[in-house]
């Protein structure tokens, strides 16, 4: 596999694109951030060098229908737009731009592993019934673009994601359900998310979904999710609810991973 006709095509394709535009760089930033993810997932594994590089490349390839999607209907929401995973897939293999970043062939087994990892990477659950080495491409990539997902929150301003007042943010509390299904170690479905604080805790509980143990170790390392977790409020509720998941999630993570 080679890697530098991967980024070559991936920075000749997001060059189409006004990189001076925060949300644009966002995103590319965050393709090489995941890719670096997935190739250390990958390692932790003892997987082979071949296999860490395809990992690799599906992380670099896994959020192309991004730029597309900003671009037509300027916005990364997919609940106000298109489903940007199965968008990726449409670009990369229906319209046959995958040959522009590999030399790969609809029969190779990497071509449909690839296919079906993109595909599936911002799914609630990945489909069933894959067979296990095309599951385990599909959880490292899941797993790495999680792991970013708490970078981003963090630094990049909550208003801005969610597209809400400062006012808003910091008066909003969280909904009921949304603390159940925290407590209960679930990701939380997009349905029952009602407020702006919501989707924080939200990204929060992406770490409950983490499969492999190098993933919750980089977590820990890069220290975001305590920062997210640490939510400045101005409603007494709300703080008393975020010190309530601070207090959760330091247990899980002390006494269930490491």
């Amino acid at each position: 596999m080679d890697c530098q006709k991967v980024l070559d095509a991936f920075a000749e394709y997001t060059g189409r694109y006004d990189c001076s535009d925060g949300k644009i760089k966002l995103k590319i930033d965050h393709t090489y951030r995941v890719a670096g993810l997935c190739r250390r997932i990958a390692t932790s594994l003892d997987l082979s060098a071949a296999d860490a590089d395809l990992a690799w490349s599906i992380g670099m390839l896994h959020d192309v229908g991004r730029f597309e999607q900003l671009r037509k209907y300027g916005t990364f929401s997919d609940a106000e737009s298109i489903d940007h995973a199965h968008y990726a897939v449409e670009i990369l293999f229906d319209e046959g731009r995958i040959h522009d970043y590999l030399a790969i062939h609809e029969q190779d087994d990497e071509y449909r592993i690839i296919r079906t990892a993109v595909y599936n990477h911002s799914a609630y659950r990945v489909e069933e019934g894959l067979d296990e080495r095309t599951k385990m491409f599909c959880d490292i990539l899941r797993d790495a673009d999680k792991i970013d997902i708490l970078k981003v929150n963090h630094d990049v301003p909550l208003e801005v994601i969610y597209n809400v007042s400062t006012e808003e943010l910091r008066n909003a509390v969280v909904t009921e359900e949304v603390m159940n299904e925290f407590f209960g170690k679930h990701a939380v479905l997009r349905s029952l998310k009602r407020t702006c604080v919501d989707n924080i805790v939200g990204h929060a509980a992406l770490v409950f979904e983490l499969v492999y143990p190098e993933s919750r170790l980089a977590v820990k390392e890069q220290g975001y999710l305590d920062k997210i977790l640490n939510f400045p409020s101005d409603n007494p509720k709300t703080c008393k609810q975020f010190e309530e998941l601070r207090s959760f999630m330091e247990e899980y993570l002390q006494n269930d991973i490491l």
